[in-house]
């Protein structure tokens, strides 16, 4: 089939979550984290600073008008439910819900070498730009349940992506959204080659 024929692939939003800070045990100490989030039915309103309902613990890594949205593609969670299976991971929450990894927006039909920073994800009610890629900390270790966490998403890519509210608004579960492309300079997966490179050094 020529290429002119091919249809462009649908992107949507699969689910919405958002969750409050809480303090959670982390290798023997009290560690406040928003890292567990829940799904929200119905309209969420965004401000600058992110979604109605949503914390960030600590604000020097997560939040802000930068950092104001989680996103993270659907497809990647196969990966990290058998990334669980073959670390022994068991339990009721092996099947991993959306939401597992601490996203806002769990996207279908949009992956990390598919998004560069400046594009702008276009909601029917509100616009998202792509600021810059997760960086793994110690707190996805542990919602994760095994101690690789963090490397196996420095290895593989699978970081999902921060938004910045450029047009407030309301999202739902459910929704479409275009993909408009921005200036293309850098993408996220450059940019977070380039940050785990920097930390590996």
């Amino acid at each position: 089939m020529s290429d002119q024929f091919v249809r462009p692939v649908a992107h949507s939003l699969v689910s919405l979550q958002v969750g409050q800070a809480r303090k959670v045990m982390i290798s023997g100490r009290s560690v406040l984290t928003a890292i567990h989030k829940s799904d929200v039915q119905g309209p969420v309103n965004v401000s600058p600073l992110g979604l109605e309902g949503d914390d960030q613990a600590d604000p020097s890594v997560h939040g802000g008008l930068e950092k104001a949205v989680y996103a993270y593609p659907a497809e990647h969670y196969a990966f990290w439910l058998e990334a669980r299976i073959k670390a022994g991971v068991a339990g009721i929450d092996t099947a991993l819900p959306h939401g597992s990894m601490g996203e806002n927006l769990t996207l279908a039909g949009l992956l990390e070498n598919q998004v560069w920073v400046g594009d702008v994800l276009q909601f029917p009610r509100c616009a998202l730009r792509v600021e810059q890629p997760r960086e793994p900390c110690y707190k996805f270790n542990a919602a994760m349940g095994f101690n690789t966490a963090v490397k196996a998403m420095a290895q593989s890519g699978f970081c999902g992506f921060y938004l910045s509210v450029d047009e407030p608004g309301a999202v739902q579960a459910g929704e479409t959204f275009d993909l408009l492309p921005g200036p293309r300079h850098v993408s996220i997966v450059q940019r977070f080659a380039a940050k785990m490179f920097k930390h590996m050094r």
